[in-house]
């Protein structure tokens, strides 16, 4: 089709000629504007150029070519739109709470937590048991001895009731013995030898005659031997019955007394050790101080020991601040300079702290503040200040804030030179 339309092309021979000039008058008949008529060249002698011209242009072509180029336009827009209306926008806005601000240069601080003088005790039960009545409430002054709670104690109640017969039954045993010799078992003893003397003079007699007849033939040498061992238990027989006699007389022997009154104390121990564990089923205040938290109610039962305080005791007449001296600040770390707290929450109101004393065992970190910079596998060291007595507002358990002023004791000290004989003796130390 290129060949024919090009004008280049070399002339149709007559054959082709002929062909085609059959075949004109049929496209002639179309009209000169459909696709047909503007697709054939012009016929041999035409004054018209022919031109060839593309395919026609249809609806659907042109909603191709003219509404998706609006869309996408509109489609960007849109997306343009969105994500300018939204966007986050951020507005710098102060603090609701300012944060605590160190009043010193160099400073070395830490997270701190209110505690009672004497620490918090955390009260517990040595043994299990179910509790039967709790004595105190948060907020109660105790004494030294003063009862908090109490296990149930029927059981060893029990038990001291038969101990305490065992000791009963023992010094009735050695007020028995100390009250020998009876005068009855004495009168039948003596009974005794009477009856005995009188068989022993009665074989006595009864061998002194058939001595006789035997000297006279007349008894026989047997019944002589009958009446001589005859004779001999009699006199066997008078003799047990006067030891016999002389054994009550005397009246208790003084071994038997003695192991009879160790008897007494083995059962008074018996009995002391189980109203001892009774004892110990009430639990009492060992230190004076006030109650601050009770976690234990009648009919609970509580093991030994406790998953958990049964109830926390101190004295906060006088209040302490615990504070965590992270692992890194220790060597910067010196007791001589000064120390003041503010409350979480209310840096405004600061106080000064006065100092107690140093935890010297460096332990793992377990008061967490909840800030993402925080390392909860870090140790500190744990240093103790006390707060000023009039201040009242305070309560057990408070987190604090804590700035003390490291200024002149925390520089560093000039490295100390070593002879050469120190180095080698610590180095052969380390070796």
């Amino acid at each position: 089709m290129a060949q024919l339309f090009d004008p280049a092309v070399r002339e149709p021979s007559a054959r082709g000629d002929a062909r085609e000039a059959d075949n004109r008058p049929k496209l002639l008949a179309k009209s000169d504007d459909s696709p047909a008529a503007m697709a054939l060249p012009p016929s041999p002698g035409s004054s018209k150029r022919f031109v060839p011209r593309g395919p026609a242009m249809t609806v659907s072509s042109i909603l191709i070519k003219v509404l998706v180029p609006v869309l996408a336009v509109v489609g960007i827009g849109f997306s343009v739109y969105h994500v300018m209306s939204t966007r986050k926008v951020t507005i710098d806005s102060a603090p609701p709470i300012e944060p605590t601000r160190s009043p010193y240069t160099n400073t070395v601080s830490g997270a701190g937590i209110i505690e009672a003088e004497t620490e918090n005790i955390a009260i517990g039960s040595p043994v299990a048991g179910i509790v039967t009545s709790v004595k105190c409430k948060v907020g109660d002054r105790l004494k030294v001895g003063d009862e908090m709670f109490r296990l149930d104690d029927r059981q060893l109640n029990a038990d001291a009731k038969a101990k305490q017969a065992s000791v009963a039954a023992a010094e009735a045993e050695l007020n028995r013995l100390n009250a020998q010799p009876r005068t009855q078992q004495t009168r039948v003893d003596r009974a005794a030898v009477d009856e005995a003397t009188a068989q022993a003079a009665d074989a006595q007699d009864a061998l002194e005659r058939t001595k006789q007849l035997a000297e006279k033939h007349i008894a026989a040498e047997q019944d002589l031997l009958t009446k001589q061992k005859a004779f001999e238990a009699a006199q066997a027989r008078l003799r047990r019955a006067q030891a016999q006699y002389d054994l009550t007389s005397e009246g208790a022997w003084e071994f038997d007394k003695k192991v009879t009154a160790a008897n007494i104390d083995q059962a008074k121990a018996n009995l002391d050790m189980v109203q001892t564990e009774i004892d110990r089923l009430s639990i009492r205040a060992y230190v004076a101080g006030e109650v601050l938290q009770v976690n234990v109610r009648p009919g609970e039962f509580v093991g030994a020991p406790a998953n958990q305080p049964l109830v926390i005791l101190g004295n906060i007449q006088q209040l302490h601040i615990r504070v965590d001296i992270d692992e890194n600040d220790i060597p910067r770390f010196h007791n001589e300079g000064a120390a003041e707290a503010s409350l979480k929450g209310h840096p405004q109101e600061k106080f000064p702290l006065k100092f107690v004393r140093v935890e010297p065992y460096v332990i793992p970190k377990k008061s967490l503040t909840g800030q993402n910079t925080e390392r909860v596998d870090t140790r500190v060291l744990q240093v103790i200040y006390s707060l000023p007595p009039e201040l009242k507002n305070l309560r057990v358990g408070q987190q604090v804030d804590v700035n003390i002023n490291v200024g002149e004791a925390s520089e560093t000290k000039p490295t100390q030179k070593l002879d050469p004989a120190e180095k080698t003796q610590r180095s052969n130390m380390v070796l």
